[in-house]
């Protein structure tokens, strides 16, 4: 008897400690809910374009909150996620540089998409230690790359804009080319020097003292009215077999062959790798570069296909690892230039708890800006200990902000805020999303 009566008040107790657990969370969700609704329904400026929202609470597996989190939104360079997720599944710990043999005195070598090679962004490469130190002739073998330079969905206008790198086989400095501007100096320097005598002045310039690469060629020119002032300048460089291997030549200060030999290319088995991939994400997603994201797909699509080709990694994505994603995503490109992407609010949380799973949390949340201390966001979201981890995402009256929200009970959230089509200032935007989100760190 004695024990039936001691079970029955740990049942009792129990069951007391499972209705305070109830309501305590009950608690949290009307802390919450009611004043997220207030803004979203009453907001003057939501209302000036189209939001949607979704918060969840991965331990719990529940879901928070959310408004219009199955609509489809433009979500700029959210898109990176996804392109960081295709990593993650897809190279590996280290990069794939260069795919080579040596046969009797010449080293046949052919590229992977690797961004890495003399980029001052990231670490160093070990390939120009490689082809530099080499006692064997080089040949160029170029890899199956069927993409156009620029993306689908993108700006065509903005060729000459550092953030639309063009995409290649084997970039080099980034595929940009470096210009600086001295106080009183007629004519800027420029890295790579081979292009120190494609630059001219234009009298007919009236669209500032910058410089602009004409639309097809290394061209650029200037007008010099502002000599009074030092600055530099990135422009992208427009990309040919060509011009690759005259790069690459006068760069290692050898010669370099060009072996356009699709059968040749097969042979190439053996691989040398160059940096650590975490380093090429951090890089993407604190700064949200474009060109890193482009070409981190081509790498991936070369581990399944002998096609250097951004769609063949999208689509393997697609099949084998984001079928249980709430709304199919459409993907078109690495970085999110291209206006043709949409995804929901509900399939970013979702691959960001794939994500999640994948990194330890501590790396994750240093790989992503942190609100007023890093990356895209260390001017917003400010507080004494960061709170917002997340990636973002801006094109013209389209603004996106998906990640890791940690609260002041501790707790770890995932959100994803999409905005299109607003128009008012982004900066204004942006402070009605902070409402938002300091509201959830500070009551749930």
């Amino acid at each position: 008897m004695k024990c039936l009566h001691l079970f029955r008040n740990l049942l009792k107790f129990s069951l007391f400690l499972c209705l305070i657990f109830i309501l305590n969370a009950c608690a949290a969700n009307r802390k919450i809910k009611k004043p997220l609704d207030d803004i979203f329904e009453n907001s003057l400026v939501f209302k000036k374009g189209f939001v949607g929202f979704k918060l969840i609470d991965p331990a719990e597996e529940k879901v928070l909150y959310r408004h219009n989190a199955h609509k489809y939104f433009t979500p700029a360079s959210n898109t990176k996620l996804f392109t960081f997720y295709a990593g993650l599944k897809m190279l590996g710990d280290s990069v794939p540089a260069l795919h080579y043999i040596k046969q009797n005195d010449t080293l046949f070598f052919k590229a992977t998409g690797d961004p890495s090679f003399l980029n001052d962004e990231l670490p160093e490469s070990q390939v120009y230690k490689f082809l530099k130190d080499s006692q064997e002739q080089l040949a160029y073998v170029p890899p199956y790359f069927t993409e156009k330079h620029l993306g689908p969905g993108w700006g065509w206008d903005d060729y000459n804009a550092y953030y639309s790198a063009e995409r290649s086989a084997f970039p080099i400095y980034g595929n940009l080319a470096h210009f600086q501007f001295q106080k009183n100096k007629e004519f800027p320097t420029v890295t790579p020097r081979i292009f120190q005598d494609s630059i001219a002045v234009s009298m007919q310039r009236k669209d500032g003292s910058g410089l602009k690469r004409a639309l097809e060629k290394n061209r650029f020119d200037f007008n010099n009215k502002n000599k009074g002032a030092s600055f530099s300048q990135n422009i992208p460089l427009k990309f040919s077999s060509e011009t690759f291997i005259n790069l690459l030549a006068d760069t290692l200060k050898k010669p370099v062959a060009l072996l356009e030999d699709p059968e040749k290319a097969k042979e190439l088995t053996q691989t040398l790798y160059s940096i650590p991939a975490d380093s090429i994400y951090k890089k993407m997603l604190k700064v949200s570069d474009n060109f890193i994201a482009e070409q981190i797909l081509l790498l991936a699509a070369q581990k399944t296909s002998d096609t250097l080709k951004s769609q063949i990694a999208i689509d393997y994505m697609k099949e084998f690892y984001l079928k249980d994603l709430p709304d199919e995503p459409m993907w078109y490109d690495g970085s999110g230039l291209s206006r043709y992407n949409l995804f929901t609010p509900a399939s970013i949380v979702k691959l960001l708890e794939k994500i999640k799973e994948e990194v330890p949390e501590e790396k994750l949340l240093d790989m992503l800006p942190a609100g007023g201390h890093s990356g895209t966001i260390k001017n917003y979201y400010k507080a004494d200990k960061p709170y917002v981890f997340a990636k973002t995402g801006t094109l013209k009256n389209n603004h996106s902000l998906s990640g890791y929200l940690k609260t002041k009970s501790g707790k770890l959230l995932i959100f994803s805020f999409m905005n299109s089509n607003y128009t008012v200032p982004t900066k204004v935007l942006k402070a009605e999303m902070e409402q938002v989100l300091l509201n959830i760190r500070d009551n749930y």
